[in-house]
């Protein structure tokens, strides 16, 4: 009786492991996982008529699984490299541009810079021709104030003899500086008695001049 208890066993046993065997062939076959016709083969063919094996395999060719190609692995790798060398293009345009970009704003730089240098150079020419003109100007100034003390000192007429000798502009100077010290003096100027001793015409000439005050006389 035991021996027949475990024989029976064993084969529920079997006939379960068979349920499940072939529940998950069909199962992985309805998942597209594996062809349960490759698979089965002659036992498929066998069981096809039984009515509910028969349903799910039907008869026909066996399923083909879709596959890919070889060289389509190659290909979506050659697809990433386009798109990144076109990335690499897109990028380096880019990069070409704003050099150009910064090549021009450099050479706008380089503009401004030796415009505002010959600028520079322009002002410190004018301010050295400034400084000369001032210190030629003092020099003069300096010798006029020299030559009028050394008029007012002398005698009248010898001082008018050594004007009339000289250029109505420096008569003028002399006789405008000649004023000045007498005012800072606080005494009176001998420009008017220089005057009166001079050829009357040429005395009305300063006199004009002196009042019309004109930058250069000759």
């Amino acid at each position: 009786m035991a021996d027949g208890r475990i024989i029976g066993r064993i084969i529920v046993m079997l006939f379960l492991i068979l349920i499940l065997t072939g529940g998950g062939i069909l199962w992985f076959d309805f998942l597209n996982v594996i062809d349960a016709r490759n698979v089965t083969g002659p036992v498929a063919n066998a069981l096809r008529g039984a009515p509910l094996v028969g349903r799910l395999i039907p008869p026909g060719e066996p399923r083909t699984q879709p596959f890919l190609a070889d060289d389509e692995f190659i290909n979506l790798d050659a697809e990433r490299l386009a798109v990144r060398l076109e990335a690499l293009e897109l990028r380096n345009m880019e990069i070409q541009r704003q050099e150009q970009d910064m090549v021009s704003r450099l050479n706008l730089i380089e503009q401004i810079a030796q415009e505002l240098e010959e600028r520079q150079s322009a002002l410190d020419e004018r301010e050295i021709s400034f400084n000369a003109l001032l210190a030629d100007a003092e020099i003069r100034d300096r010798a006029v104030e020299r030559n009028a003390v050394n008029m007012i000192n002398m005698p009248p007429q010898q001082a008018v003899n050594i004007l009339e000798s000289m250029y109505d502009q420096d008569v003028i100077d002399v006789l405008l500086k000649t004023d000045e010290l007498a005012e800072a003096g606080g005494t009176m100027s001998i420009v008017p008695f220089w005057l009166s001793l001079m050829d009357p015409q040429r005395a009305a000439d300063i006199s004009r001049k002196m009042v019309s005050r004109p930058f250069a006389l000759n």
